[in-house]
């Protein structure tokens, strides 16, 4: 209908807008950089981790929803490039302006995506390795209901702890 065409343009052009502001920035300001989300099986973000260096708090609001923007368009690399591998870890699948977009895919098939701006696939493998086992030991947990959003400040912090070690 009429609002749901609406929603499109508005989310489109706020999609444009903030490429725009990213591109107008320089590369120096995007060294560092990153944005990781577990995606579950339909395609629902399970948890979201990001670092911006950016000043003020509507940049980093547009940072935020370009980079589910840019990893949610990734989800159809991903499955293509699953098939093709037996790793789990499927190195860069896509990019978009400065960013890469790598993933790691789990046995459960829950997608693990990481926007950053530098490339270093070894701190990133070991990143994903972490996380995983990390995924695993929630995943266990008889309270946590499986394909829902990660609650645990323990696991947040947990994960906040690897990507400065192995992402910044």
């Amino acid at each position: 209908g009429i609002n749901a065409e609406y929603g499109k343009q508005w989310y489109q052009r706020r999609v444009r807008e903030a490429v725009v502001s990213t591109q107008s920035t320089g590369a120096s300001e995007m060294s560092g950089n990153y944005y990781f989300v577990i995606v579950g099986h339909h395609d629902n973000p399970i948890y979201e981790q990001e670092h911006c260096s950016r000043d003020g708090q509507s940049k980093k609001d547009d940072y935020r929803d370009l980079c589910q923007f840019v990893a949610h368009a990734s989800l159809d690399m991903i499955g293509e490039h699953m098939w093709t591998t037996n790793s789990m870890y499927l190195k860069i699948v896509d990019k978009f302006n400065d960013w890469n977009v790598s993933a790691f895919v789990t046995a459960g098939k829950q997608r693990f995506i990481i926007l950053h701006d530098i490339k270093n696939e070894d701190s990133i493998r070991q990143f994903f390795q972490e996380v995983y086992e990390l995924y695993i030991k929630t995943a266990m947990n008889p309270f946590y209901e499986p394909n829902t959003p990660i609650q645990s400040q323990a696991f947040h912090q947990k994960v906040k702890f690897l990507c400065r070690r192995y992402l910044i």
